[in-house]
């Protein structure tokens, strides 16, 4: 995400930033000339949404807070109003929502609010510095957008790795005609957590991008990603305010060959994910915000058809997701639906969300969110009758049944993209290394001090197919603002998918909501060091 801490450039965009989003380097004659993110195109493509008239106002209020993860867990963290999740919002299909964010963050923190997989106008999407200016710490700005496709969505800043704090919370936008029959439902929100217990995000960032291209990692990559700038960092937080890694009961960073590491997680093994599993340990892995010794609960009755609405918030980790006892049917992936498939568990990678339906059983029953490849496990309860609690590190026989992932599914017959050649193939090349923490995308990283440099040009009412290509030997969860893609011909409709190593994944969307966008890795860390790219309409 984009850091907030590249204080000399983003301290000067108050003034100029609107300058910036305007020009969008015309002063430059090599520089394309793409829409502004304010401009008459964006205005006219969101009166084209089907809107309710309907107006929900909320309040969102990002501070530092002191959390109760349960189990005698306390984290000193930022969040949303004090909690995490956060409070879910929840709106109709067509509805404009007024978020007011009111910045309470420490020092001179800035922040945002990005709507993750919502297709929105250009200047709500919360993106510092390419949509909006950086909102102050003692500021408040409003988002206002017509949210017009239902589905499982949440929201998140769009700031340096602050997604790895409690800034994050679940949006539901409840279609009218909704055509499952169920009798309840529950959402899921999975995340990986340090925060305020072995460190801060801006600690691993700082540990990840400086010490790790400090070191001879003799990386096989055969291709290395040219810095347009260096990483950057946060500044740590002192030692007094985090415990050591090695904190008796925590699980420990293994350090590997070469110097001892408080963060880096390394031996990782995921068939599933093709590789290394992800470069973070984290001594937690929550559900609800609750840790697996004192669990969130659902209680339900058996026999009663239940809508699980899954959402990973996590920063680092792909969650395989299992119910004990209990066959899921998948309905739904990133808001869109899908032919319904049962399975056993699911494969959901950081920004994926997954809807299912399950029938209860009648007892206590485990929710288990294995963090794929790093062996430790998250857990809530189903309770709909009597039972004591299941141990935390149980490892139900479902979790070693049926997997399936996004890309084993076919969209739906009404979302499915009309059969039609594209107009443009875009190559998205996926560049770096864990050795150099060298993160890019077709070789360059991103570059805050010049955001329209190097953009992905597509031209409005466009077919557009993304071509990615991981060249890496790690897996990247990649993320599209402002639009869905379906994966192939006939695959879901989905904002975020897997890549895993070496392979490639080809996508296409209609570009059909102008404006400049990011496309970026949704692992924190990764995107932060450079895998971010704008994907720009033509003007």
């Amino acid at each position: 995400m984009n850091s907030i801490n590249r204080r000399t450039v983003l301290a000067g965009l108050g003034a100029a930033g609107t300058g910036l989003l305007a020009a969008c380097g015309k002063d430059a004659p090599d520089t394309p000339s793409l829409l502004s993110p304010t401009g008459s195109q964006v205005a006219r493509a969101e009166k084209k949404r089907g809107a309710t008239g309907r107006v929900v106002s909320v309040n969102v209020t990002s501070a530092p807070s002191t959390l109760d993860l349960g189990g005698g867990v306390l984290a000193k963290s930022w969040a949303f109003s004090g909690q995490v999740p956060g409070k879910e919002i929840r709106i109709s299909a067509g509805d404009t929502l007024s978020a007011e964010l009111s910045n309470q963050l420490p020092g001179a923190t800035t922040t945002s609010l990005h709507w993750h997989g919502i297709s929105l106008r250009s200047d709500m999407d919360g993106v510092p510095p390419v949509t909006q200016d950086p909102v102050r710490a003692g500021s408040n700005f409003t988002y206002r957008f017509v949210a017009d496709k239902p589905g499982t969505y949440f929201f998140h800043p769009h700031v340096g790795v602050q997604v790895d704090r409690a800034l994050y919370a679940p949006l539901i936008i409840e279609d009218p005609r909704e055509p499952l029959s169920y009798d309840d439902e529950w959402v899921v929100v999975l995340d990986d957590w340090l925060d305020g217990v072995t460190g801060t995000p801006d600690d691993v960032f700082a540990e990840l991008s400086h010490h790790m291209s400090g070191m001879d990692m003799n990386s096989t990559e055969s291709s290395r990603a040219t810095s347009s700038r260096p990483p950057s960092m946060s500044t740590p937080t002192s030692p007094s305010m985090s415990m050591s890694a090695s904190t008796p009961g925590l699980p420990s960073a293994s350090s590997g060959d070469g110097p001892s590491t408080r963060f880096r997680l390394t031996g990782t093994a995921s068939p599933l994910l093709g590789r290394d599993a992800g470069d973070v340990s984290y001594p937690y892995h929550l559900i609800n915000g609750r840790v697996s010794t004192d669990p969130a609960v659902y209680n339900g009755a058996p026999g009663r058809r239940v809508r699980l609405r899954i959402v990973n918030a996590g920063a680092d980790t792909a969650y395989r997701v299992a119910l004990g006892g209990h066959k899921l049917t998948v309905t739904h992936t990133d808001g869109f639906p899908v032919e319904h498939e049962e399975v056993d568990t699911l494969l959901v990678a950081m920004g994926e969300r997954y809807d299912v339906l399950v029938t209860l059983d009648d007892g206590v029953f485990p929710l288990v969110a294995l963090a794929e490849g790093k062996d430790v496990t998250g857990m809530a309860l189903v309770r709909t009758g009597s039972g004591g609690l299941p141990d935390p590190a149980v490892r139900p026989k479902e979790l070693d049944g049926r997997t399936v992932a996004a890309g084993q599914l076919r969209a739906s017959d009404g979302v499915r993209l009309e059969a039609k050649d594209p107009d443009q193939v875009v190559r998205v090349k996926l560049t770096g290394s864990m050795g150099a923490y060298d993160w890019a995308i077709n070789g360059k990283r991103f570059d805050m001090a010049d955001p329209t440099a190097n953009p992905l040009l597509v031209q409005e009412g466009q077919r557009v197919r993304l071509d990615f290509v991981n060249a890496t030997n790690m897996w990247h969860p990649m993320h599209l603002h402002g639009h869905t893609y379906q994966i192939g011909d006939t695959g879901p409709r989905k904002d975020t998918t897997i890549v895993l190593p070496r392979s490639k994944v080809s996508v296409l969307f209609d570009a059909d909501n102008p404006g400049q966008w990011m496309l970026h890795c949704h692992n924190a860390y990764h995107s932060e060091a450079g895998m971010m790219a704008l994907v720009a309409y033509g003007a």
